[in-house]
């Protein structure tokens, strides 16, 4: 579990290559990465809503589910800051990643 006391400096940071390591290791606690899967799921079909219907809605519903669940997740079980205070575009996509991770087995949920 991290603290802010051993969270790694994200700003210093030049690359995803290096940020991905450090991003799976702020989520190590099985709940935060569960809800993190749970949010990107929900946001994936919040955005298909989006496309099918095409109200607008669905974009900020789908935010909603996919930022809600990870914080949730971050604040309550892993009792860290999440990623994307810091690097928003490298957080974005190491949620993508893992969330690919999950599905290929790399990543147990």
């Amino acid at each position: 579990m991290s603290t802010a006391a051993t969270s790694p400096d994200l700003g210093a940071i030049r690359s995803f290559a290096e940020f991905y390591p450090l991003y799976l290791g702020e989520h190590a606690h099985r709940t935060c990465r569960r809800l993190h899967f749970l949010g990107s799921s929900l946001a994936l079909v919040c955005l298909a809503m989006l496309l099918w219907t095409g109200r607008p809605q669905y974009l900020l519903y789908g935010l909603l589910c996919g930022y809600g669940c990870a914080w949730i997740g971050h604040f309550v079980f892993e009792k860290n800051k999440p990623a994307s205070f810091k690097r928003p575009l490298y957080s974005f996509m190491g949620d993508w990643v893992m969330y690919k991770d999950i599905w290929t087995g790399r990543i147990p949920l």
